[in-house]
């Protein structure tokens, strides 16, 4: 072989050993998938301080809407700090005995630009799952708008995120004992809604009712800012759902298709159930119909089929319905902006439709009682009871530390009958 061959031979051996280098890494870091998760993560960030907070504060008194925006802000602020200081930590670090995540990426250390979860950045995971902390403590405050100091709520969402909704999100996304155990939630059944909306029941009861409540009128302030905020709600869940594949696929797809389906679903059926009920549908009744059947889809959203999608839309918004406008008023318990009713309970629905309708053919790791797995019914239950058991106790325990800290959780008389945007304030939302 003469020299001028050995070179070339030479030649061609590195540039093949760098090409597999190259597609090496770019296999690591798969950039379709990670476009998508980007677009996601601004997605569902859009859902708090936009959709959440229009959606609430619409719902909410003239004289406290701009309280309601305020504690909706900061709630994303506060999670977003929580999340990348230890949050994401507690959540997603090595498994403590199934309960708990590691202390071992306080300020993400050990995650760099070059850190991986999956085939895409874990800066970009960190943030898709900030993005969930952020918006499942500010759901708690649909319980308690027009009577909670604004201080009190920054303390309590602190020990929340702390407290509540982390150790829930390992036990079930971050390896602890429920995905050991092969309880099913897409996106958020047991650590969003349920966890949010028993959260939200137990501190309105603490709380207390409202000055009026049940003896005067208590009219939203605009129930075409709650259309709106629905609006992106609906539009911010695609990425919601559709992102908890953290890839760009066809169960991405597939879950995209059936959460628009089951919010459809769920608004014709709350306007159906309030059209016979009440002989009038309303434009609040459809938009909450909207967001009742998106929490109902939230855990089955990667796992069911079109038509079991349409089911449990239907469903939901006539679960929510029922809720709202006959549960409550027959307990007697002041969920404000009804939490609870649609949260917790379209959330406990959809855990459990979860387990009746997962379909092997949607999704291979789950398959529910309808494809033969009675099993995963009985998981489904044993999810839901410690979820709302552990978020019951662990709120009320943290409603009472709250409480010591700050002196107290409500405004006083005076504050509540002025109106929290002036009172607290000093600003109002509207010029009457």
């Amino acid at each position: 072989m003469t020299q001028e061959r050995i070179l070339r031979t030479l030649s061609w051996a590195v540039f093949f050993l760098l090409t597999a280098s190259n597609a090496m890494a770019a296999d690591a870091i798969d950039t379709g998938n990670t476009s998508w998760m980007i677009v996601a993560t601004a997605l569902v960030m859009m859902m708090t301080p936009a959709g959440l907070a229009l959606f609430y504060s619409g719902m909410s008194r003239y004289k406290n809407v701009l309280n309601t925006f305020a504690m909706t802000f900061i709630s994303y602020c506060l999670g977003s700090i929580i999340w990348v200081v230890y949050g994401y930590s507690l959540a997603f670090g090595p498994d403590v005995g199934g309960m708990i995540g590691g202390l071992s990426h306080l300020f993400l250390n050990g995650i760099d630009v070059n850190s991986v979860s999956g085939s895409i950045p874990t800066y970009v995971f960190v943030l898709f799952q900030l993005t969930f902390a952020g918006i499942t403590v500010a759901l708690i405050l649909g319980s308690v708008v027009d009577r909670m100091k604004f201080s009190s709520w920054i303390v309590f969402a602190v020990l929340w995120i702390t407290l509540i909704y982390c150790p829930v999100a390992h036990w079930v996304w971050g390896g602890g004992w429920m995905a050991k155990m092969g309880a099913l939630d897409f996106a958020g059944g047991n650590v969003v809604h349920i966890n949010a909306g028993v959260a939200g029941l137990v501190l309105s009861l603490m709380l207390g009712k409202r000055k009026g409540y049940g003896k005067e009128a208590m009219f939203p302030s605009s129930v075409m800012m709650t259309a709106l905020g629905a609006a992106l709600l609906w539009f911010g869940w695609f990425g919601f759902n559709a992102g908890s594949q953290l890839a760009a696929d066809g169960v991405a797809g597939s879950a995209f298709l059936v959460t628009n389906t089951s919010a459809a679903m769920a608004a014709l059926s709350w306007m159906g159930a309030e059209w016979v009920f009440n002989r009038r549908p309303t434009v609040l009744g459809i938009a909450s119909g909207v967001v009742a059947g998106l929490v109902a889809i939230t855990p089955a959203a990667g796992f069911v089929n079109l038509p079991a999608s349409l089911l449990i839309g239907l469903v939901a918004g006539i679960l929510g319905y029922f809720s709202v406008s006959r549960l409550k008023v027959k307990l007697g318990y002041d969920d404000s902006l009804d939490a609870f009713g649609v949260h917790g309970i379209c959330g406990i629905w959809g855990a459990l439709a979860t387990g009746l309708f997962a379909s092997p053919l949607v999704n291979s790791l789950g398959t529910g009682l309808v494809y033969g797995n009675p099993k995963q019914v009985m998981i489904q239950v044993v999810s839901i009871v410690a979820t709302i058991a552990f978020s019951a106790i662990g709120t009320a325990g943290v409603v009472l530390v709250t409480k010591a800290i700050t002196g107290g959780l409500r405004v006083e008389l005076e504050e509540e009958v002025e109106g929290l945007d002036s009172a607290l304030h000093g600003e109002r939302a509207f010029e009457i």
